[in-house]
């Protein structure tokens, strides 16, 4: 690894601190949940255990100086200005569109996601009485394009759609022209579009990030949760320039009580946006080797999995296509045999079922191992299929 100012090397025990990740199921390597096992920036440790010395953890206000951290960092990173008037805070981008359904649309009605996609998308749709409707996006050699021929015809059925950029699991930053149809389409069908745009931050380097741009019938959902590692505080705004639209979403946050605020997330924010931008940077560095590391031990060591290039998140979706067995089989399989566990494909969507989802965001030991443990675990799968 090249030198680096931050600490990205060190193994940190995770296990016995109730981690959803390394605590949930026992198993010896998770690369699944996207969370990241390097150390959180300097400034936001510090600022949390300044925080801390402070002994009443009482109900906390969220105050000006969060929103103005996100309007900072829109500005001077993306070029893009917002106002505090057009913000709701928020525990959380999930909790948010869950908000949304219900106060945006009816039951029964087809909300438009494009498959494969982030799984928990299904869950909140379906578990709000409503229905997926799905624009599955076309796969070809090894690149993912929209269907926009789909899209104009199903936005005609829907009120709502949900729109992951970058994506995940497949990596993408939608380019400003798919953008700019997307919203056309939506605008044309009168559809609300919500912009799950948690991943922002976490492009390759010098890659650059297209934000959608602000519009009446644009809600985007916004968190620093990803790119700091500080998922655990349950932080993010609501960002609408449609007055009416962020009324219901606040009276409708406020009766499912997801807009109160962690007593350390004002905390953790402003310590992540106004003093963790080096911390990033090297970040993105640090997540782009170990990419390089996956594409190329995969083509020397492992060719029958390619892997699908993509210009962020630290998520990588591997086509295991060549190996004609279930991503669901194959997850568990290495699971079993190997300790590892990868994400099935198939969770992020029928057509997702020949890929599995590998997270990259841990020191480079632990990458080599879990690469090693996925190549002995397609050699045994294949040895037992007798390939």
């Amino acid at each position: 690894m090249k030198n680096t100012e931050y600490d990205f090397e060190s193994i940190i025990d995770r296990k016995g601190t109730d981690s959803l990740k390394w605590d949930l199921f026992g198993d010896d390597l998770p690369m699944w949940v996207a969370d990241m096992d390097f150390r959180v920036a300097p400034a936001i440790e510090s600022a949390i255990q300044e925080r801390a010395t402070h002994p009443v953890y009482g109900y906390t206000i969220v105050p000006d100086e969060l929103f103005e951290s996100y309007i900072s960092w829109w500005d001077r990173r993306y070029d893009l200005k917002m106002s505090k008037d057009d913000m709701a805070y928020s525990m959380g981008v999930m909790p948010s569109i869950s908000s949304m359904i219900r106060c945006l649309t009816d039951e029964n009605d087809e909300i438009l996601i494009q498959t494969p996609v982030y799984h928990v998308f299904f869950y909140v749709i379906e578990d709000n009485n409503r229905k997926v409707l799905e624009n599955e996006l076309i796969y070809e050699e090894g690149e993912y394009r929209i269907d926009f021929d789909d899209l104009d015809e199903k936005l005609s059925k829907v009120k709502m759609m949900i729109l992951c950029n970058p994506h995940n699991p497949v990596g993408k930053i939608w380019s400003e022209g798919d953008l700019a149809r997307i919203g056309e389409l939506c605008r044309k069908h009168e559809v609300i579009l919500i912009t799950d745009e948690i991943h922002c931050d976490l492009t390759d380097p010098g890659v650059k990030y297209n934000p959608f741009k602000p519009h009446d019938n644009v809600i985007r959902c916004l968190s620093p949760s990803k790119s700091f590692n500080i998922a655990g505080f349950q932080s993010s705004i609501v960002h609408a320039t449609n007055g009416e639209l962020l009324d219901k979403i606040k009276t409708q946050m406020h009766i499912d009580n997801s807009d109160s605020c962690n007593v350390f997330a004002t905390t953790a924010v402003t310590a992540a946006y106004d003093e963790s931008e080096e911390w990033l940077e090297e970040l993105k560095e640090v997540l782009y080797e170990n990419k390089q590391i996956v594409k190329d031990y995969l083509a020397s060591e492992l060719p029958i999995i390619k892997l699908v290039e993509c210009d962020a998140t630290y998520l990588l979706w591997l086509d295991c296509s060549a190996l004609n067995v279930s991503s669901k089989v194959l997850s568990e399989f290495l699971r079993q045999n190997q300790g590892l566990f990868l994400s099935a494909g198939i969770d992020f969507g029928e057509n997702g079922d020949n890929f599995l989802r590998m997270n990259i965001a841990c020191p480079q030991e632990l990458l080599l191992d879990g690469l090693a443990r996925l190549k002995a675990g397609v050699i045994a799968l294949n040895i037992i299929n007798g390939f």
